[in-house]
């Protein structure tokens, strides 16, 4: 699928050596390709390297099941309408489990409904991180009575890498190819004055 940005190219001729030496990282790891924020971050081998580290261990390594990390992430997506986050992550979630009437729900920004209760409870906990900036005491014992401590602390570092993903992915424009647009684009802003 091909990825397209604001970006300028990338020539591997005219690569640094760190920029080499993180593009093999991601290239020969879980992900295999530059999908995603890995175009832009490869322009700051340093961030690049730090950030598909954790994105690997947030992906594909916490310990909630994939079905719950993928609608985290779908949740994100959809909070920051992002694009390409969403076109890569959508059929991720549809095939680890997520329905697709929630992953429309949310696509839409319609109250979902939801068919189990941990993810009810993962998308109460992202409105809450999102909305106020905080989980409250109630929240935060139903999670973790729900997942372990731990788990919540993956959780949280899942919603966090993610709204990273989602705001390098809006500045630079990143979408799939040929993919119809999920969200609409808001209209362009001027400067803040």
């Amino acid at each position: 699928m091909s990825i397209e940005s604001r970006l300028s190219p990338l020539d591997e001729a005219n690569m640094a050596p760190e920029q080499r030496r993180v593009l093999e990282a991601i290239l020969s790891g879980p992900r295999g390709n530059l999908d995603g924020p890995f175009l832009a971050w490869i322009h700051s081998p340093a961030l690049a390297d730090h950030a598909q580290r954790l994105g690997a261990f947030c992906r594909y390594d916490t310990r909630l099941e994939l079905r719950l990390t993928e609608l985290a992430i779908l949740f994100t997506a959809a909070w920051w309408q992002s694009q390409a986050e969403w076109q890569i992550h959508a059929p991720i979630a549809r095939e680890a489990g997520v329905s697709e009437a929630l992953i429309e729900s949310l696509r839409e920004g319609r109250e979902p409904v939801f068919e189990r209760d941990d993810e009810a409870l993962v998308v109460r906990l992202g409105e809450s991180l999102y909305t106020t900036r905080r989980v409250d005491e109630g929240l935060y014992g139903e999670a973790v009575a729900a997942f372990g401590e731990p788990a919540v602390v993956e959780l949280v570092g899942v919603f966090g890498y993610y709204a990273l993903v989602a705001m390098t992915l809006n500045v630079f424009e990143v979408r799939r190819g040929s993919t119809p647009l999920p969200f609409p684009e808001p209209p362009q802003v001027g400067p803040v004055a």
